[in-house]
Order: structure tokens, then sequence, then C-alpha cells
């Protein structure tokens, strides 16, 4: 069985959320005991954290990763107390999956994780891609690139489809893009973290355009898509979240859609969450016009969403 983190000759950890097929071992390692425990009192930030992501679906090897990065943080604190050796590590990393896969949302709670435990000094995320780093003339991309690792000092600099640089050849911008990244990656390493973004067989090739990146990065992780339990229950969080429900019919409705939307549709083009997200939010909208036309605004009614109110993509252009 493979295990959930798994050292490679390279030295990059990777990481597998949501594994599927994944069968339980008769006797669980020591580390793996120790990960499950409760937490002591303590640890407060690592606490609030957790409290976090229990309110993702799934993921539940990137909830287990940041665990054992908080005590590797915690102890190496203790071993310098000591007076023992410590190795400060760079903590850059490289988010592999489909779209609406978490990856963003992810970003977010380690860069808060790191502000509570003094790795990062304000723990604040810096959205970009290409167009934010990518300039129109020779010495133009280096110092947008720049000026926007100078914003994300003390937080995360993420950088969502990161693949995009490196899609225009020799004579494009975006190289001189990736060398400015990775010279910084270097110089200013423990004062920022890194993270790059996009579809997996993209960064593989990405990885490939400069020598300097693939060690740069210690934590690669895979967002694999979610299953179609997973987004029934992201679908049920974001209802009760707003106060909303399905009935049966409606739940019906939406599971067929999307085994048929799995099956046919190719994962890249699918957006998993976000695809969740944008159903429910048109669903609330038609249950709003409908419930007006019917003039009828019962407790029950102002809760429920039926299956006439959930409008699919493929509905619309009908």
């Amino acid at each position: 069985m493979e295990q959930p983190i798994r050292m490679k000759n390279n030295g990059q950890i990777n990481i597998v959320f949501n594994a599927e097929n994944r069968k339980a071992l008769q006797k669980d390692l020591p580390i793996k005991e120790i990960l499950v425990q409760e937490i002591p009192h303590q640890h407060v930030a690592l606490k609030e954290i957790e409290d976090e992501l229990k309110s993702l679906v799934g993921m539940e090897e990137m909830k287990r990763m940041i665990k054992e990065i908080y005590a590797w943080i915690y102890i190496n604190k203790q071993r310098e107390a000591k007076g023992l050796k410590t190795g400060r590590q760079a903590l850059h990393m490289m988010f592999k999956g489909n779209p609406g896969t978490g990856k963003t949302t992810v970003a977010r709670l380690i860069g808060k994780l790191f502000q509570k435990m003094n790795v990062l000094s304000k723990g604040h995320l810096i959205e970009a891609e290409r167009a934010d780093l990518v300039g129109e003339y020779i010495g133009h991309t280096a110092q947008k690139t720049r000026d926007l690792i100078k914003k994300a000092i003390g937080g995360i600099l993420f950088i969502d489809e990161a693949y995009s640089l490196g899609r225009g050849g020799e004579k494009d911008f975006g190289k001189e893009a990736i060398d400015t990244l990775v010279k910084h990656m270097e110089d200013r390493q423990h004062e920022f973290i890194l993270i790059l973004a996009g579809y997996s067989r993209e960064m593989e090739y990405f990885l490939s355009l400069n020598p300097g990146l693939h060690s740069r990065f210690p934590l690669v992780i895979d967002f694999p898509d979610y299953t179609i339990e997973q987004l029934m229950e992201i679908a049920d969080r974001m209802l009760q979240e707003k106060e909303y429900l399905m009935n049966r019919d409606a739940e019906r409705k939406l599971r067929e859609h999307l085994i048929i939307l799995r099956s046919f549709r190719g994962p890249i083009s699918f957006s998993n969450g976000r695809y969740i997200r944008n159903i429910i939010e048109k669903s609330i909208r038609a249950q709003a016009m409908r419930l007006l036309l019917e003039d009828s605004f019962e407790k029950s009614d102002l809760l429920t969403l039926t299956s006439q109110d959930l409008i699919f993509e493929d509905e619309e252009k009908d």
C-alpha cells in the first residue's frame, strides 16, 4: 500500500488527497497513530487551523501533512532551545490538480497557520497569474515579478496556471519571470512562500523549463477530483451555510446529473467544487422567482429547493 507521504529520489515529498481504493493496513504505523490522537491543549494555533480544516470536504492527507509540518517546526524550536542542531527547510510548494479542487482555499489556510507559528510574519495570500508577472518589453517582466514578490514578503505568493509562463517559447518574456522567481526563491527563501498551481501534466512540463525549479519545491501536492459523494457533501454544506435544503427529488436529480456529467465530460473541463457552487447559486435564484410567481412564502417553502429549481448548463442552452 502506498503511504500517504512518500519521499522521492529528488527530495520532493508527494502528497495525494482523497485517494480512492486505499485499503486499511492490518496494523497502522506508530506515526499514524500519533497523527490521529488528540492534539495537546498548548498547541492552540494548530487546533484553530484544524477546526477550519474540518469545514473542507476530503483532503485527509493535507490535514495530516499540516500536522506534520507543525510538528517538525515545533520540535525544531525545542531542539534549538536544547542546543541541538536544527535545519531550516524551504517550504515552497507545488499544487497539481484540476480547477475547483480547493487549491486556493488550502493555500490561504496554510498562510494562516504559518503566521500563527511565526514562520511567516503576515501570513497573507497574494494571488497572481501570467498577466501579473509578464511584461511587454525586456526588463519589464523582471520588475513586475520583483514587485509581486515584494508584496508577498511575510506571506504566500500563489501563482495559478503557472505553466502558462513557459508556453511562449524561448523568446517569450515568461521565461524571464521564471528566472526571476527562481533567483528570489533562493535569495529570500525564508521570507515568503511560493506556491505554483496548475494542471498535473502541464506542471510537469513547466518544471522541465528551468533546471533550478524542480529542487526548489520540497512539497508537491496532488489534488484529485472530488468523488460524486464528496460533491454531494459539498452541495449539502453550502446549502446548510445559506439555510437552504434540497428535497429528495432535487438530491436525486443533482446526483444523476453529476454521474452523467462525469461520464461524458473530460476531467479538465469539469470545475469540481466551483461547478457545485454555481449550481447552488443559480438554483437559489430560480427558487426565488418560482416562489414569487406562486406567491408562496411559508417557511418550509423558503427553505426548500425542489428539482424544478435545479437548472444545469446544458438545460440553459436548450
